[in-house]
């Protein structure tokens, strides 16, 4: 029996490159920009917060910070693992 042509065999051939190779090589791989995007909304919601602290550094001041912006606070809590994440 002859073996089949490759013009009619089945998949790719055995020395091609996968496209999930060319797309996941780390030349062509982009910043996480939702991460960064949120840690920057962050940033700028707390801008008067930090301001302030460090104008004036007490617990007060601080657990108000936090108290009142504890969703920003979160966000750039976890940027770190959110970036790794998101790589």
């Amino acid at each position: 029996m002859n073996p089949a042509p490759e013009s009619l065999a089945l998949g790719p051939p055995i020395n091609a490159v996968s496209s999930d190779a060319v797309i996941d090589s780390p030349s062509r791989r982009r910043p996480p920009l939702v991460p960064l995007l949120l840690a920057l909304l962050a940033l700028l919601d707390l801008r008067v917060e930090l301001q302030l602290l460090f104008d004036h550094l007490t617990l007060t001041s601080l657990t108000e910070a936090v108290r009142t912006h504890l969703l920003a606070v979160m966000v750039l809590l976890f940027t770190p693992s959110l970036l790794r994440r998101y790589r």
